[in-house]
């Protein structure tokens, strides 16, 4: 058939999608999709729909788990939006919608005050935890979807308890804040991750898209839900609470997903201690598998990076014994129980990566009956056997040295040596 239609000439493909050939017959130059006629139609629509809601060039675009995440995220959103549809409703009932004796006046100075607090809770937030959303950003994800979740849950029951309404509703609105702060940022850092061709705007605008085509998906069966729900608490209170756990199913599904190759201070834990204990070093999916996503407010020893001089040493003895045995761009101590790094201003990522394996094996060893110095020196030692032999390891087995998600403060500090 093909010999009917002349020598081929060239071929073409657009992404990873459908390809298309040249023919060359009596002088004419003829151009043909591959594939039967029902299949280009199929690829087509195929080829429509991704064009809409995928970013360009997916899926060699964008990292391998974007199409889970964004499954599971799309799950996540159609249920968020109807509970979000139900805690409106009890809004609005609240604040005097079909109450002949609400005053205009009392719904907007709610409203106000609510925003208000809102506002103010969304500038403390991110002047506190701003900086540790990249390093973490699965937690907070998660984190700011159950303080959505139990935001909402405020809201629906603040109509039930009106002398308390307004102090119900601006607590919601605090817990909203935090949560568009989080979320939004985390989804930013989430966004980095997958771009693969420093595609960040394209991946967030089709974000958007599947977002709105989810919310209007919503909005229909709330369009269906809401006639029965009204003056139905109970029946609304089920379905609030079958829908929230779709929506913290959906959640957890979709940070377990993820699958960052860079290092933050749980993921660079995990491996070094799999590594410390049989040598074997830990892939990025592994290791993802392992990572914590909800926060652990017992963790039993702290570890501050990019501390003042003053919390390592404070006594020129003190200095002299972290740089024993040390010819590294950082200084380790421990103090009130914390392990606490002292960074260099000439330090590198390498640098910054070691500082803190050693961190992790101090923290590590602390129950151990031995001068916390004599650690520290017992450190350097180790490191300096075994973290040429990890750094190669790690980078053979894909993970990405070249930045790290660690949560480094900004003290740098130099420091006079024997050698100057």
């Amino acid at each position: 058939m093909e010999g009917d239609r002349g020598v081929v000439l060239a071929t073409e493909r657009y992404g990873s999608a459908e390809s298309w050939k040249y023919f060359g017959k009596d002088g004419v130059m003829e151009r043909r999709r591959d594939g039967g006629e029902s299949e280009s139609r199929g690829k087509s629509i195929v080829g429509v729909f991704k064009s809409v809601f995928l970013p360009q060039g997916y899926p060699e675009s964008v990292s391998s788990d974007y199409l889970q995440y964004q499954f599971w995220d799309t799950m996540q959103a159609f249920s968020s939006s109807l509970s979000g549809t139900l805690a409106t409703q009890a809004s609005l009932k609240g604040v005097g919608v079909g109450n002949q004796e609400a005053t205009v006046a009392a719904a907007t100075i709610t409203w106000l005050l609510r925003d208000g607090t809102g506002m103010l809770g969304r500038i403390l937030f991110a002047w506190r935890k701003g900086s540790k959303l990249d390093s973490e950003a699965k937690k907070w994800r998660l984190f700011a979807d159950v303080l959505n979740d139990f935001a909402m849950f405020l809201e629906i029951l603040a109509p039930y308890f009106p002398a308390f309404f307004t102090l119900i509703v601006c607590t919601a609105g605090i817990f909203k804040s935090i949560v568009g702060v989080a979320g939004g940022a985390t989804r930013a850092a989430l966004t980095v991750h997958q771009a693969r061709r420093d595609n960040m705007a394209d991946i967030s605008a089709k974000d958007g898209s599947q977002e709105t085509l989810v919310n209007l998906a919503g909005l229909l069966v709330s369009l269906v839900l809401i006639p029965l729900v009204t003056d139905n608490p109970i029946l609304t209170l089920s379905l609030f609470f079958l829908f929230t756990t779709l929506h913290l199913f959906a959640n957890y599904k979709a940070v377990r997903s993820v699958v960052m190759e860079t290092f933050n201070e749980a993921r660079l834990s995990i491996v070094l201690q799999q590594y410390l204990t049989d040598s074997r070093i830990l892939s990025p999916a592994e290791a993802n598998q392992r990572e914590p996503v909800f926060f652990e407010f017992r963790k039993q020893v702290p570890i501050k990076l990019g501390v003042r001089l003053q919390e390592v040493v404070q006594s020129p003895d003190e200095l002299s014994l972290a740089l024993k045995n040390n010819n590294m761009p950082f200084l380790l101590g421990l103090r009130n129980g914390c392990v606490c790094v002292c960074l260099g201003p000439e330090a590198s990522v390498h640098d910054e990566i070691r500082a803190l394996c050693q961190a992790v094996w101090l923290s590590s060893m602390l129950r151990e009956q031995q001068s916390h110095w004599d650690m520290v020196h017992e450190s350097h030692k180790l490191m300096d056997k075994i973290f040429s032999p990890f750094l190669k390891g790690v980078e053979a087995a894909g993970w990405d040295l070249k930045r790290t998600l660690l949560d480094w403060d900004e003290w740098r500090v130099g420091w006079k040596t024997k050698s100057n």
